[in-house]
């Protein structure tokens, strides 16, 4: 019989380093695209898999199943990449920013932002589409004030994680109730404790540093990009209905993908209505996106995207990063991870944070929400249990660990797509994403400081809790 092993902690140090050296002499020092780094990565990852004993076949399906995983955030992207090109092409967008820009506020911007993609996302439950939508108006906005882009794109991201994390429509919120075994309301009011501080002080903070600028050449610009808008696009409210009714579809729970590619017809339409656009450049900006000249500079490249041609590139690093994470976990490098994480977690303190770095190493490793959120409630869940702690408490460790930093790591599906849609590369937007680091820390706070808001809850030696004394 065949042999295996899992690695070891040491090999597995190796082994990142070696991954890293990859990625940054290929795309540093050489100018290679990340694409070709993530292929090499393969396969030392493949001959290391060979190393412990592994079978090709068995890294093959590793590989397989890692893809699979992502593939409803790789078919949104396609979805996302159209609806953008038809709704520049379409007028939706210049109108969003148009309306923005004459009823806004630039002191008051950010904090704005922050709150409508909130709204957004809490509404229709998927960060992707909020940031697809709401954020790339956001982008538009905040440009035409003058604000710096990554700052711009940390209050949009930030907003459009709150609903990812928070909304019973988010699939991630869905499935870490369901992977951790609690009520999904239940789940979403103990990450209240978590969220709501978060939020409010994110608010705050983005208020004080949008108040801080110098907004009297913004408004200048602003009515600059308001008048080019103006003289290439049809003004009107009518022109904002794909918008609320993509919205109005995802509040009512319909699957993303069909909606969104609905949203991008309706765009196509709207282009031949009210833009005078024929029907094969009305299409074409499906597939090839949006093109307008205007002397307004910041204007043509923002409004000049989108197209499923736009994504093709992020798609493929998309596959082969969430290949790559396939291939860790098949060779055990998730399992050998954690597992040490697991016998180390002896405390409160060490217990959240060994969950919540968990997830960190399943969105590194393995370049999804999904992985993430896996590897953290099955690998720390019993030490709840042996702990006596409510897993309502696993459940919103494991959000802040899993879903929050999915857009903090440059090669997973959320920061390529951030990056890719919003035009502003993850580490620029990183240092701006301060609902993230706020919900981290005050986790971390909770845990260490032992503050969890429910009793102590004792399993039986199925994992089954055990009623709780009048006392």
């Amino acid at each position: 019989m065949h042999k295996t092993r899992l690695p070891s902690l040491t090999e597995i140090l190796i082994l990142t380093l070696l991954l890293l050296a990859i990625i940054f002499v290929a795309v540093h020092q050489l100018g290679l695209p990340i694409q070709l780094a993530f292929i090499g990565c393969w396969f030392l990852v493949m001959g290391f898999g060979k190393y412990l004993g592994y079978h090709y076949h068995h890294l093959q399906k590793g590989v397989i199943a890692g893809v699979t995983q992502g593939m409803d955030a790789i078919m949104i992207l396609i979805a996302v990449g159209a609806l953008i090109g038809s709704w520049m092409a379409g007028g939706i967008v210049p109108n969003i920013i148009y309306l923005g820009l004459s009823v806004m506020d630039p002191a008051l911007f950010l904090p704005a932002a922050f709150i409508i993609c909130a709204i957004t996302s809490l509404a229709t439950g998927t960060s992707f589409g909020t940031a697809g939508t709401a954020g790339i108006a956001m982008m538009g906005i905040g440009a035409g004030f003058d604000l710096p882009p990554a700052l711009v794109a940390g209050a949009a991201i930030s907003g459009a994680y709150v609903g990812d994390k928070l909304s019973p429509l988010s699939d991630t919120t869905v499935m870490t109730a369901s992977m951790c075994q609690v009520n999904l309301i239940a789940h979403i009011k103990s990450m209240l404790y978590v969220s709501v501080p978060a939020c409010i002080i994110a608010c705050i903070a983005f208020l004080l540093v949008g108040l801080g600028f110098d907004h009297d050449g913004g408004t200048g610009t602003a009515q600059q990009v308001m008048d080019a808008i103006a003289v290439h696009y049809t003004i009107g409210w009518y022109m904002l209905l794909p918008a609320l009714i993509v919205i109005g579809l995802l509040m009512m729970r319909l699957p993303s993908f069909p909606v969104i590619c609905l949203g991008a017809l309706l765009g196509v339409i709207w282009a031949m209505l009210f833009e005078q656009a024929s029907l094969v450049s009305a299409f074409d900006s499906l597939y090839n996106g949006n093109f307008i000249d205007t002397d307004v500079e910041f204007l043509q490249i923002l409004l000049n995207r989108g197209g499923i041609t736009s994504m093709l590139s992020v798609i493929l690093l998309v596959i082969l990063a969430l290949g790559l994470g396939g291939l860790m976990e098949s060779i055990g490098v998730l399992t050998a991870v954690c597992n040490a994480l697991q016998h180390w977690a002896t405390t409160t303190g060490r217990l959240g944070l060994s969950t919540m770095l968990s997830g960190i190493l399943g969105n590194a490793l393995g370049g999804a929400a999904y992985v993430s959120i896996m590897t953290a409630s099955t690998i720390t869940s019993r030490n709840y249990e042996q702990m006596g702690i409510d897993k309502r408490v696993l459940s919103r460790n494991v959000e802040s660990g899993g879903t929050v930093t999915t857009p903090m790591i440059p090669w997973t599906d959320g920061g390529i797509f951030m990056a890719t849609t919003l035009g502003v590369s993850t580490l620029s937007y990183l240092p701006f994403l301060w609902y993230h680091w706020l919900v981290l820390g005050i986790a971390l706070l909770y845990s260490y400081a032992g503050w969890y808001h429910f009793a102590p809850v004792e399993y039986d030696a199925e994992g089954t809790p055990q009623p709780q004394s009048a006392s």
